[in-house]
């Protein structure tokens, strides 16, 4: 193809900056969401592209389908991808309104007997998923999708009849948590950071920390990975790091950690950009496009956890 008026790319400390070479990724590869979610985020875009670019996953049932999570592919709706609707209307402050009464119509009509939600909904057997998620015909009720979705409701204030039985599911699973993994102990910070009774959620976090040291779930050093095991089931190089629990300084997993500890994992955070600008996948990749619409989304994680703990970004 001809050049036509190509100009290199400016050098100034601006354009050598994580920012601008996320953003060169962003351009790139990333889906229209992450474009418009990226844009949002960084560079003054508004919210109402961000929500009309996240309608086109919305299915009529008031639920998201469509491969918004990358890793379930196929139209129909799924509590994982409606969780991640949940986490973009969130992050663009219109998790309200008639929109999340439609979301909640759904979470209803999916819940299991305990009112929680399973990880993947049976319809989902007739497309294409990862091979790390299974697929049976009455999946049991799962932390690892009701956690967040519970939260990110409360930390919006929403309140419908379904968040009652599901909150209570939360509880118990939390508060029950003995041997563990680093999602399942994501998803249960997810809940404690917005559930309303702060003095129990702060109780259970002080609990689920301790259990995150003694079970080496988080990598605490990240020059001595050998000796931080990986979860079985997760991929050879899929550690976890304190960054990963703590999305942010105002979480309370962010105590479990020390000022040393998590600034080795921000710097281990910020070398992981790589020369295209976008930062990798670390769960195990099974077909290409989920893995290049998954680092859109992880590129973009990435920037707002630095940005967070006050990393310049650019």
């Amino acid at each position: 193809m001809a050049d036509i008026g190509a100009s290199p790319l400016p050098s100034t400390p601006q354009a050598r900056s994580p920012l601008f070479r996320a953003e060169q990724f962003v351009w790139l590869t990333a889906r229209v969401l992450e474009q418009r979610l990226f844009a949002h985020h960084f560079l003054h875009g508004t919210a109402d592209a961000v929500e009309t670019a996240l309608d086109a996953y919305r299915n009529e049932d008031g639920g998201y389908g469509h491969a918004l999570e990358p890793d379930l592919r196929g139209p129909v709706s799924q509590p994982l991808h409606t969780e991640h609707a949940l986490r973009v209307l969130d992050a663009i402050g219109r998790c309200g309104g008639q929109r999340v009464e439609r979301v909640c119509r759904y979470l209803t009509a999916v819940s299991t007997a305990d009112g929680a939600l399973p990880a993947v909904h049976p319809s989902q057997r007739d497309y294409p998923v990862a091979p790390f998620v299974r697929v049976v015909d009455d999946p049991p009720s799962d932390l690892l999708t009701t956690g967040p979705v519970v939260g990110l409701l409360h930390r919006n204030e929403v309140w419908h009849a379904w968040l009652f039985r599901a909150t209570d599911f939360c509880w118990q699973a939390v508060e029950s948590l003995g041997k563990s993994h680093p999602y399942e102990v994501e998803a249960a910070v997810l809940f404690l950071d917005s559930v309303p009774d702060r003095s129990r959620a702060e109780a259970a976090a002080d609990r689920l920390g301790r259990m995150v040291r003694e079970q080496r779930l988080a990598a605490l050093d990240p020059d001595r990975l050998d000796a931080y095991p990986v979860a079985p089931g997760y991929a050879p190089a899929e550690h976890h790091f304190p960054h990963d629990f703590a999305h942010g300084p105002d979480s309370l997993a962010r105590a479990w950690f020390t000022d040393d500890e998590m600034s080795r994992s921000l710097d281990h955070l910020a070398a992981e950009q790589q020369d295209d600008g976008g930062w990798p996948v670390r769960w195990r990749r099974w077909a290409p496009a989920p893995a290049l619409e998954a680092r859109a989304l992880v590129t973009i994680a990435a920037l707002r956890t630095l940005r967070s703990y006050g990393r310049f970004v650019g």
